[in-house]
């Protein structure tokens, strides 16, 4: 287990135990007081009938609005301020959602019992839950010089660090290469650092500072371009992935029917399996299966893989169908279900078609950053690629799309690409 896993794993366990205890002492407290039971703790160690149940299901609920917030994102060099702000946020919002689930069933003559019942909520669950948070920061605060980060100065150190970092791992990579190492070979490095899941850094030249590329994030450090650091916010990031999950689990059940029919036409229309996979290139540019409806003759393709041309004659009949439709893409709900792609991104490429790529935009590695999406931007307004110059069009698409993701943007796309679909624009 990585350090940022260990350190995430632990504010979770401070923010289970807390949540615990802030249900059991808010049970105490409407045992003592509203219910008069001082003197009779009896009925307090006996427990009710429905104690075990909100035992557990506040608990996992607290974790999910944190984990909704975006809190557990960065486990590291986190702001005092920030962690005040989102810690409030959440106690407000868990305890409103306690008052209409369990508090306003209370039998009250008086708006009193309600106002004080919210209020003690309110103070356990900040308090309880801010305190073990705060220990953890500030003890990590003072053992954060034991991160290790390496400061990579020459691009020729690129083999020699990856074969020492196999063995010892980094959490993050300052690259501070030359004035007069050319972009091709900045890109290059930032490509082949990004698989290790490590935070990666850049110094910046006079130009970043002047167009504010660079950005200060503690006041005692230098400021430098991190290019792993997403432009979204976490909690926008972690709500696309609760999205993605919900929207692709429901997606398989209500298309199933639509799903097996498909199956049966292409089993019916040519020999071949169902389904076809390719190795794409996605997140930290690490390759995964991507799945398909087949949509071309078996050996379609063999040797040196080939773009899709106007009336290919690899595709079979209810391919092309499936194509005009983009009904093959289907699949790939479940490539989101694993967390391999997302509802919106940038369509994942093959790694031969990268290489090709980055000779001509060199900064495709920028958008190992997000997961790959099943819509994008860039298929919206270029449409099907075949040729490397349309690739590059796309490519930049979804260059702006990474620099101005959000939740906003994502809908937008989604609804774009349904009218899409509905018209029978695809290739």
């Amino acid at each position: 287990m990585t350090n940022h896993r260990k350190q995430q794993f632990k504010y979770i366990i401070a923010d289970f135990i807390s949540s615990v205890g802030v249900w059991l002492c808010f049970l105490l407290f409407r045992w003592l007081v509203y219910e008069g039971k001082v003197f009779s703790m009896d009925t307090v160690l006996i427990p009710a009938f429905d104690f075990y149940q909100p035992l557990i299901i506040y608990p996992l609920a607290c974790l999910v609005i944190y984990y909704l917030s975006g809190y557990y994102i960065r486990p590291y060099k986190k702001q005092f301020y920030q962690e005040f702000q989102t810690t409030l946020l959440c106690a407000i919002i868990i305890t409103l959602g306690a008052f209409f689930v369990i508090i306003i069933d209370d039998q009250v003559t008086s708006y009193h019992r309600y106002l004080t019942s919210i209020a003690v909520l309110f103070g356990l669950q900040f308090v309880l839950s801010y305190i073990p948070r705060l220990c953890i920061t500030c003890f990590t605060k003072q053992r954060e010089s034991n991160l290790r980060t390496f400061t990579l100065r020459d691009s020729k150190q690129v083999d020699t660090f990856i074969e020492e970092h196999l063995a010892t791992p980094y959490d993050e990579v300052i690259l501070e290469l030359p004035p007069t190492t050319n972009e091709q070979t900045l890109y290059n490095v930032i490509s082949q650092l990004y698989p290790y899941h490590i935070q990666i850094a850049v110094v910046p030249r006079v130009y970043d500072m002047l167009t504010g590329a660079a950005k200060i994030k503690e006041i005692d450090a230098k400021p430098l371009i991190r290019i792993t650091e997403h432009h979204a916010s976490d909690a926008e990031l972690c709500i696309k992935r609760a999205m993605d999950i919900l929207l692709s689990s429901v997606a398989i059940v209500i298309l199933s029917p639509v799903l097996m029919v498909i199956a049966m036409l292409i089993k019916y229309d040519s020999e071949g399996p169902i389904f076809y996979k390719q190795e794409r290139i996605g997140l930290h540019g690490i390759p995964f299966w991507i799945i398909k409806f087949r949509t071309m003759y078996v050996n379609a393709e063999q040797g040196t893989p080939q773009l899709t041309q106007e009336n290919d004659p690899r595709i079979t009949r209810i391919g092309r169908m499936l194509r005009r439709y983009r009904l093959d893409e289907l699949p790939q709900l479940w490539n989101i279900l694993r967390g391999e792609m997302s509802i919106v991104g940038p369509r994942p490429e093959r790694a031969y078609f990268i290489q090709q790529i980055m000779t001509v935009a060199p900064y495709y590695c920028l958008l190992y950053k997000i997961k790959p999406g099943l819509a994008s931007w860039g298929p919206i307004r270029v449409g099907y690629t075949d040729t490397i110059e349309k690739m590059v069009e796309r490519l930049n698409y979804d260059i702006v799309y990474m620099e101005n993701m959000s939740i906003k943007l994502d809908i937008k796309i989604l609804f774009y690409t349904i009218n899409i679909i509905l018209k029978g624009k695809g290739k």
